[in-house]
């Protein structure tokens, strides 16, 4: 036997029965997106096995589409086999080609922007559709798994084999970046590029969702500092002089990072201004600090967190820009640029954690 039938022999051995093929293809496609969107939130090093797992997931579906095209290309190819589900097959295909060459793309270094949307933006769109339309296409040709599908010692194999496939194309990528020195050699650990230089214009101006807000006029600018504080206060932007610098990384969710020298007051030092944090009552703990934008855009930090990081007036040594934050801007160490409040006007003391943050983020800035 050659090496060429071994070789297909071995893989045929592999693939899962058809069955668990439909059904690993939409667990895994659920889990692509659950740890992408998960990522969103994870900004310092430690939670580098999330981003492996998420890129292990991305290779074993190749691998699942391969076998499930292979069964179905005659469906596919043969107009008299069609049928009106057929169209959301094809649909649900190209979604999941799309997501896969977008991110296969992203992390060998290319770099193209479409409109606001980088290429890592659309990588996510594609994916963020991916989830309901796999779900669709599940339930034209519905049956439920079979414990004979899944129970044998050989289906064990498979996926460990699969998401360890995954994790080693991954590594070997690595090297390959790092060996022709490619545009996706210097990535971090998030799939994020470096933008260089420093001040406004080093790094592009971006905003979540449809925050476009006019520009704030510094004379008429108040930053209300209240909540569960003793004295709350509303502070001018004069009041926020740039008296603490930090060199700082920003890691935007849109695909790139820089590192810039931030200029302004730390969040403490706001407390103190405003007497400190106080007790009402037994039941209302100080506990997080909530930072929100003219647009009502808002994110939370855990109290210590917060009071070690800046409100941001200066970076680069120049005064913010508009579309950089202006007057004033959230910088949290080891967070994500979403989380970075622009456009700050409130900071609030708060004893309980917001939930309702989490649906600001999609429609603040809609009128």
């Amino acid at each position: 036997m050659g090496a060429r039938a071994r070789l297909r022999g071995a893989v045929d051995r592999l693939e899962p029965p058809p069955r668990a093929v439909d059904w690993s293809l939409f667990a895994f496609v659920v889990a692509e997106a659950i740890t992408g969107l998960v990522s969103f939130t994870v900004g310092v090093p430690e939670g580098w096995p999330l981003f492996w797992l998420h890129r292990a997931l991305g290779v074993g579906i190749v691998a699942l589409l391969a076998w499930k095209l292979a069964r179905v290309r005659q469906r596919l190819t043969d107009p008299g086999l069609w049928r009106r589900s057929t169209a959301l097959s094809v649909l649900t295909l190209v979604a999941a080609l799309g997501a896969l060459a977008t991110g296969i793309a992203w992390v060998f270094g290319l770099d193209v922007r479409l409109s606001y949307w980088t290429l890592l933006s659309v990588h996510v769109g594609f994916g963020l559709a991916l989830v309901p339309l796999v779900g669709a296409h599940a339930a034209t040709r519905f049956r439920l798994p079979r414990r004979v599908d899944f129970e044998r010692r050989r289906t064990a194999v498979r996926y460990t084999v699969l998401l360890a496939a995954g994790a080693a194309m991954y590594r070997l990528q690595q090297g390959i970046n790092d060996a022709l020195d490619t545009a996706g050699s210097d990535r971090r650990f998030t799939g994020s590029q470096p933008r260089a230089g420093a001040g406004n214009g080093a790094f592009p101006i971006t905003s979540w969702v449809a925050d476009d807000p006019d520009p704030i006029d510094r004379d008429d600018y108040r930053l209300r500092v209240d909540g569960l504080v003793s004295a709350p206060v509303d502070l001018t932007a004069a009041d926020l002089a740039a008296d603490h610098e930090a060199e700082l990384l920003l890691d935007c969710t849109s695909g790139w990072y820089t590192v810039q020298e931030w200029g302004g007051i730390r969040v403490g030092d706001l407390l103190e201004a405003a007497g400190g944090t106080a007790t009402e009552n037994a039941d209302r703990e100080p506990a997080y600090v909530r930072f929100t934008s003219v647009t009502g855009y808002r994110w939370s930090l855990p109290l210590d967190e917060a009071r070690g990081a800046l409100l941001a007036t200066h970076v680069g040594g120049e005064r913010l820009s508009h579309g950089h934050g202006a007057p004033a801007r959230l910088v949290a160490p080891g967070r994500r640029g979403f989380q970075w409040v622009k456009w700050v006007t409130r900071v609030e003391v708060r004893s309980e954690y917001d939930l309702g943050q989490w649906v600001v983020t999609l429609v603040s800035g809609f009128d």
